[in-house]
């Protein structure tokens, strides 16, 4: 059972359907105490980062995330939803994401076309479950802000600047692009993050 975390923001109709092909039972909702309930979490994300804090917080989703992480069991954050793992963004400034990775989201600067649009390649480190059986693959962004690499990294993508495109820390997992958009590799990604056991 896949639990996709409902505030609001997210792609969930192409997330679903996306879990759904691989045969995977999904359930979306807003509900605290389901949220808490769950054995994976899909944290979806389109739009603003503060935007997201005030609905996340608003509906009092954080504390049951944040107490899944620490219970071991796994989670995935997509596009927004991998910056909202982190504290900060310079899109929101003073706004609190949910900080269980530490590092700060920022906007890509100069005279780049803004958002990041399209296929890109996505180059794995090694060592992540999330790319077994994958290569360097393409994979489908839609996005103006960043996290720059890190401990954390386990993929790097560039745009003039080299940056993190997918992290992991632990049972705690996350991808700048949309593997619900990125064909055969995102649905590799996927299976992949569903064989995820908890730590």
């Amino acid at each position: 059972m896949i639990t996709v975390v409902d505030y609001g923001m997210g792609n969930l109709r192409n997330v679903r359907r996306a879990f759904e092909e691989l045969g995977v039972q999904v359930l979306v909702t807003s509900d605290p105490g389901k949220v808490r309930e769950a054995e994976r979490l899909i944290l979806p994300g389109v739009g603003a980062f503060g935007e997201a804090v005030r609905r996340i917080d608003a509906l009092m989703l954080r504390k049951p995330v944040i107490e899944h992480v620490m219970q071991g069991k796994p989670i995935l954050g997509v596009c927004l939803g991998m910056q909202l793992l982190f504290a900060r963004s310079e899109e929101s400034p003073g706004m609190q994401g949910l900080a269980i990775l530490e590092g700060e989201v920022v906007r890509f600067a100069g005279d780049l076309k803004v958002p990041h649009i399209g296929w890109n390649d996505v180059l794995p480190r090694g060592g992540s479950v999330l790319f077994e059986g994958l290569g360097n693959e393409c994979f489908y962004f839609v996005h103006s802000y960043y996290v720059p690499e890190s401990a954390s990294a386990v993929a790097h993508t560039s745009y003039s600047v080299r940056f993190a495109s997918a992290v992991q820390s632990a049972n705690v997992f996350g991808v700048q692009f949309h593997p619900e958009k990125s064909q055969s590799a995102g649905m590799r990604l996927l299976r992949n993050f569903v064989g995820v056991a908890s730590v």
